[in-house]
């Protein structure tokens, strides 16, 4: 199980860095939109939403199912907080397309491997600034019944 985990984390860095490649070296807002319109880049249909209805608490970001296969498509809910923000809407949604890539089979992991090689960053750079903005979103909802996702507890 060692080497399979190890192979789709391998896999996914590759296929980041394959898209940084093709959209790159910079990827903002509008590089976004065009490797979500990609299927060589995001296996099924995904659309970005500035929603926070489907996300549970602690989350700043899901990858919502719009049908009961993969290839009905995605909703990329992000939290409404990082709507003035779209910098940094990229980092949150590339982690989230390694769900829609690979599934249940993707781990934490294999989504930081994927996000830092897209956006060309050391994987624990990339998890230190996912943590930053998940801190600063969760800053500013301090309540803990609300919807803040801070990394740091």
């Amino acid at each position: 199980m060692d080497n399979a985990r190890e192979s789709l984390t391998t896999h996914a860095a590759a296929r980041g860095a394959e898209i940084r490649l093709k959209f790159g070296p910079e990827i903002g807002w509008d590089q976004l939109l065009q490797i979500l319109s990609d299927r060589t880049c995001v296996r099924y249909p995904c659309k970005l939403d500035f929603d926070a209805a489907a996300l549970e608490p602690g989350e700043c970001a899901y990858p919502e199912p719009l049908g009961e296969r993969p290839e009905d498509g995605f909703r990329l809910c992000i939290h409404p907080w990082f709507a003035a923000r779209r910098d940094c809407v990229p980092l949150l949604a590339l982690y989230q397309i390694a769900a829609v890539n690979y599934g249940l089979f993707a781990s934490p992991g294999d989504a930081e491997a994927f996000g830092a090689a897209v956006l060309g960053l050391p994987r624990e750079q990339y998890y230190s600034e996912l943590c930053a903005l998940a801190d600063e979103l969760h800053a500013d909802f301090p309540s803990e019944d609300g919807p803040g996702c801070g990394c740091s507890g």
